[in-house]
C-alpha cells in the first residue's frame, strides 16, 4: 500500500482502537499523532493545551502530521479536532485515504470517559459537550473519503469494513 490511511472522528470514536487492527491487517505501522506529540513535548495533551494553548498544540499537530505524511504509508490516528483545522483534510488527500469513524455522542462520551483526559471535553456536562462537538465537527468529518459506523462494541467490525473497502478499491 502506498497511501496512508487516516481515521477521523470524535474523541472516543475508536481511532486508537480500530487503527492498530487496520494497521496489523495491512502490515503497516500505526501512528497515534497525539502520542507522537506527547513524547516529543514530554507532557500530556491536556497540559500542552493548558500551558501552551490550543493554537500551539495545533501547530505541533500540523508538524507531526507533515512528518508522518512524508514517511512510508501508515495508519494515522489524529486527535478528534484534527479534521476541523483548516487545510488538514485537503492536504492529506494527496497521500492518504480518510475514514470517518462515525459514532453517536453518547457512545463517544462513554468511550472517551474510559481513556485519557480529554481537555476539550472538560468544563460542562459531558453529553451536552460531546453533542455540541459532534454538531460543530461532523461536517468536517464527512469530508473523509469513506464513513464507517463504529457504534458496536467490537472494533474489529469497523476495522474489517475499512480493510475490505481498501482491498475492493485495489489500495491494499
Amino acid at each position: 500500500m502506498d497511501r496512508h490511511v487516516i481515521l477521523v472522528g470524535l474523541p472516543g470514536c475508536g481511532k486508537s482502537t480500530v487503527g492498530p487492527i487496520v494497521a496489523s491487517e495491512l502490515h503497516l505501522p500505526f501512528v497515534d499523532l497525539d502520542s507522537v506529540i506527547v513524547r516529543r513535548m514530554g507532557m500530556p495533551v491536556d497540559r500542552i493545551i493548558g500551558d501552551l494553548g490550543e493554537a500551539r498544540f495545533r501547530e505541533l499537530e500540523r508538524e507531526a502530521t507533515a512528518e508522518a505524511m512524508a514517511s512510508p504509508a501508515s495508519v494515522l490516528a489524529p486527535g478528534g479536532g484534527w479534521a476541523t483545522q483548516h487545510g488538514n483534510m485537503e492536504s492529506a488527500r494527496a497521500r492518504a485515504l480518510s475514514f470517518y469513524l462515525q459514532v453517536s455522542a453518547p457512545i463517544a462520551l462513554a468511550r472517551a470517559g474510559q481513556g485519557a483526559v480529554r481537555p476539550l471535553l472538560a468544563g460542562g456536562e459531558g453529553l451536552a459537550r460531546m453533542t455540541a462537538l459532534l454538531f460543530e465537527r461532523e461536517h468536517h468529518y464527512r469530508q473523509a473519503d469513506v464513513t464507517v459506523g463504529n457504534d458496536t462494541d467490537d472494533p474489529a467490525v469497523a476495522a474489517a469494513e475499512i480493510v475490505a473497502w481498501l482491498r475492493r478499491g485495489g489500495f491494499a
